[in-house]
C-alpha cells in the first residue's frame, strides 16, 4: 500500500472517528442525564466508551473488508437514524435535512411543481402522468392523463429512480421544465412553468335526496380551509344530510382536525393528549358553528390517527353515525424536534384520548354499524358507487333519519 492510499485511509478513519465521537460526547451526556433523573445509577461516560469503542472497531473492519466505497456522510446519519430506531417505535424517526423538507412540504399541502400524478411501472420502469390539476402548469402545457414520460429537460428517464424523477420536475417556482411525451403514435415536447400547487385534499358532490358526500384525503394545512369551502357550497346546494368519508385517510395534523370539528361539533372537550409527565394538553370546541343536521362517517382498517380522533369525537358525542370496519388503532402524537443543523427527529410524544377518556392506540374504534365490502368488488380494481356497500349503508341511513 503507497503512502498517499495510508493516508487517505488515516484522513477517513480519523474524519468518521470524530464526527462520531462527538455525537457519543451528546449521548454519553444524554445517558447521564438519564441516570440522574431516573436514580438508577447508570454510568453514562462507561457507556459511551463502550460504544465508542465498539464503533472504532465497525469502522476498522469496514476499512478493511468492505468491498464497495464507504461514504462517511452516509456512515454518520445511519448512526443518527439507527439511534432513533432502536426506540423499536415505528413512528419515531430521524430525518436528514432532505427527508425533512420532504416531509415539510407533504404536510403543509402546498409544493412547487407542475401539478401532474407521476406513477411508474415496476417491472418495465415507464413512468406514467395522471390527473393534471384543471388550470395547473401541466394542464396549460397541454399534458393529458396518460402521456407517457419519456424525457425531462432532454434526459431519458424510463427505467430511473422514480423519486429522482419526481425532483427534476420539482424546481423553483416561474422557471420551466421540458417534458417529452408519448401520446399514442406522436411524441411531444411539452414546456411547463413551474408554480406553487396546492394538493386538493377534499372533495365533495351532492348525492340524491340532498345528502352530500364530503371526503377528506388527509388533514393537511390546507385542508381546514377547503373543508369549509365544500360544506359551504354543499350547504348552498340545499343540503340536509352529510356523509364524510375519511376511509384510507392516515391522518395528519392534529389542529387541523380538531378545527373542522370545531365546525361540526356542540360546545364541549374534541380531544386530549397526557405526555410521559401526566401533562396535558385540551382541545374544545366553541360551537360558534354547530352543524345540526344526520351526520353519517365512513371509517375503515386505514382510518388512522387524525382520522381517529374525528371519528371518536363524534362517536362519543353521538354526533355522527360511524360505519363501515374497526380503524387503525394509532392512538398517539408525534413531534417534530429541531436538531440546528438542518435535521430534526419525530418523536412519539404523548397519547390521545377521545372525549370520554378512551385511548384507541392499538385498538381502534368500532363503527355503529359494520360493514364490509365484498370481494368481488376488489376484481377489477375500481369499486363503483353501487358495489360500494358501506357508502349505501350511509345512505339508507340518512334516508331514514328525520
Amino acid at each position: 500500500m503507497d503512502e498517499d492510499m495510508r493516508e487517505r485511509q488515516g484522513y477517513r478513519r480519523g474524519f468518521l472517528r470524530g464526527v462520531l465521537c462527538a455525537a457519543f460526547i451528546v449521548l454519553a451526556a444524554l445517558l447521564v442525564y438519564a441516570a440522574i433523573r431516573l436514580g438508577n445509577g447508570l454510568s453514562g461516560g462507561s457507556a459511551s466508551r463502550a460504544a465508542e469503542k465498539k464503533l472504532d472497531m465497525l469502522e476498522a473492519l469496514i476499512d478493511l473488508y468492505y468491498l464497495g466505497e464507504a461514504d462517511e456522510e452516509d456512515l454518520v446519519e445511519g448512526v443518527y437514524g439507527g439511534l432513533v430506531e432502536g426506540l423499536g417505535d415505528p413512528y419515531s424517526v430521524y430525518y436528514t435535512q432532505e427527508e425533512l423538507d420532504a416531509m415539510l412540504e407533504t404536510a403543509s399541502g402546498t409544493y412547487v411543481g407542475i401539478g401532474v400524478t407521476v406513477t411508474q411501472d415496476v417491472e418495465t420502469g415507464q413512468i406514467t402522468l395522471l390527473n393534471p390539476t384543471e388550470g395547473g402548469p401541466a394542464d396549460l402545457a397541454g399534458v393529458k392523463s396518460e402521456d407517457i414520460l419519456l424525457e425531462v429537460d432532454g434526459e431519458a428517464v424510463t427505467g430511473q429512480d422514480l423519486n429522482a424523477v419526481v425532483s427534476r420536475i420539482k424546481g423553483e417556482e416561474g422557471t420551466a421544465v421540458t417534458l417529452t411525451v408519448q401520446r399514442g403514435a406522436s411524441r411531444l415536447e411539452l414546456e411547463a412553468v413551474r408554480a406553487t400547487i396546492e394538493t386538493q385534499t377534499v372533495s365533495y358532490e351532492m348525492l340524491d335526496g340532498q345528502i352530500g358526500y364530503l371526503y377528506i384525503l388527509e388533514f393537511d394545512e390546507v385542508t381546514t380551509a377547503q373543508f369549509t369551502e365544500a360544506l359551504a357550497a354543499l350547504e348552498n346546494e340545499g343540503m340536509e344530510k352529510l356523509i364524510i368519508d375519511l376511509r384510507d385517510n392516515p391522518g395528519g395534523n392534529v389542529q387541523v382536525v380538531c378545527d373542522i370539528l370545531d365546525r361540526i361539533l356542540p360546545e364541549g372537550l374534541i380531544v386530549y393528549t397526557e405526555d410521559k409527565y401526566g401533562e396535558r394538553e385540551e382541545y374544545w370546541s366553541d360551537a360558534d358553528n354547530y352543524l345540526d343536521c344526520p351526520l353519517a362517517v365512513l371509517i375503515n382498517e386505514n382510518s388512522a390517527s387524525a382520522s381517529e380522533i374525528f371519528a371518536g369525537a363524534v362517536k362519543d358525542y353521538g354526533a355522527a353515525t360511524l360505519v363501515g370496519t374497526r380503524s387503525y388503532g394509532k392512538g398517539v402524537v408525534q413531534s417534530i424536534l429541531d436538531l440546528g443543523d438542518g435535521t430534526a427527529v419525530k418523536l412519539t410524544v404523548s397519547k390521545y384520548y377521545t372525549p370520554n377518556g378512551n385511548n384507541i392506540d392499538g385498538v381502534g374504534i368500532e363503527p355503529d354499524v359494520e360493514v364490509e365490502i365484498p370481494e368481488e368488488a376488489y376484481l377489477d380494481y375500481v369499486i363503483t358507487f353501487e358495489e360500494d356497500a358501506q357508502l349505501q349503508t350511509a345512505i339508507e341511513l340518512l334516508s331514514d333519519a328525520q
